[in-house]
Formats: C-alpha cells, structure tokens, sequence
C-alpha cells in the first residue's frame, strides 16, 4: 500500500521536496514508514537527532498508530518558539528505549539519561492503566519536570497488558544541557509517574499464580485546583 508522507521545516529542506510516498505492507505502523523514510536521501540524520512528532490525517499519531492505504503521514519537528519537546504515550506494544532516546535528541544538549524499568523475578507482569487519566497525568508530570530542570526535551512510554520477565514495562528519556539536569529530571519523572499515574500491576509467577501489587493511594487534589 502507498502512504504520503508530508515534509516540513528542515525535513522538506532536507529531502528537497514537501512530500514523499512510501511503500509499505499491510498492518505497516509509523514505525515501519519512519524505517523506510529514514533511508530516503538527507533525512535519517534529522530523523535520527530531533524530536519529530508524527500526525496521521491531522491528528497526533505515535509510533504504534497503525496505517491504512492512501493515509497521510506528516513529520512535525519541533516547533519554533523554544518549548521543550514532550512526548508520553500509554500503548500495548512493546516499547523501543532506542527510539525515546532519539526522540529526546537535541542539538543543545549535554546529556541524554534513558531509564528503563524492567520486569524481574516473576514470569511477567501484567498492567492495567486508565489510559487516558494516566497519559495526561504522565504529561503533566513532565511539563513540570521541565520547567523544574530546565530539560530540552523529555518522553515516557509505559506499557499496558503482558510484559514478559525481562522487558521493559516503563522507559523515561530526558536531554538537557548538563548532567545533573538530567540526572535529576529523570529520576523525578520516573518516580512521579509510579506514584501518581493511574496504572496498576499484576505478578504472575511460572505456575500461574498471581497477585496484584499494592500500591500507594492516589495523589490529593491540591486546595484550590481547577477540576
């Protein structure tokens, strides 16, 4: 199936045109056209050091958005103005620490921490997330992350369903132009989303036995926030 792909900025600069097509098989996700693109002439280094979002007929799209015949895939760098890129997303897939630590790519920075929490000691864990409350709370947590570490660029991806003995259930990104920032922010982000982000776990041991993990109760609402 043929997808077009539109450029803009420094990627249509780049590739010397405003859109391409790409080829691709069916089931294809924009992780498999962003493979393809990343192949096509001047584009897999600003692919590969910026934090480029991705729309899929005009609406915010990750990795994992699945692709239709005759759809249109835009690369969105990050917009003029000086904010911090931010990217979560809550999703079944298995996630690609190597894929966030580019996203959070920047050419000011200094330091990239890449955290990943890995499922361990029991055959697999098994999450549950309102997915919606805990990707807005997961954004939330990393503006303020931000602002507090003064990051360039940060992004969290957490699993739901099935993560295998091994495999990584939550990864946090983060750039900035020192160590310490970095250091800092990630270890905030990381500990602010297992304690505030509506996801729960469940161990399942070899022999099937499982037991859901206690957790802490969810944060308070401040006096005096809006609803």
């Amino acid at each position: 199936m043929n997808v077009r792909v539109r450029l803009f900025a420094i990627l249509r600069e780049r590739a010397g045109r405003d859109a391409v097509e790409v080829e691709l098989g069916e089931g294809a996700t924009v992780a498999d056209a962003l493979r393809e693109l990343a192949e096509l002439p001047g584009l897999r280094e600003p692919l590969e050091r910026m934090p480029v979002r991705m729309a899929v007929n005009r609406e915010y799209a990750d990795a994992s958005t699945p692709l239709a015949a005759e759809d249109e895939l835009a690369l969105i760098p990050p917009i003029s103005g000086g904010a911090a890129a931010i990217h979560v997303a809550v999703s079944e897939q298995p996630l690609d620490p190597n894929a966030l630590q580019r996203l959070v790519g920047h050419p000011g920075a200094g330091a990239i921490v890449c955290f990943q929490g890995v499922t361990r000691e029991v055959a697999r864990l098994d999450y549950e997330a309102y997915g919606e409350m805990a990707e807005a709370r997961m954004r939330s947590i990393l503006e303020e992350c931000v602002e507090r570490h003064e990051l360039l660029a940060v992004a969290a991806e957490h699993r739901i369903g099935a993560v295998p003995l091994g495999e990584p259930a939550v990864v946090v990104a983060v750039s900035a132009g020192h160590r310490g920032e970095a250091f800092a922010g990630a270890r905030e982000a990381i500990d602010r989303i297992k304690a505030e982000a509506p996801i729960w776990k469940r161990e399942v041991e070899a022999d099937g036995e499982r037991r859901w993990v206690e957790g802490t109760a969810a944060p308070a609402r401040e006096p005096g926030a809006s609803a």
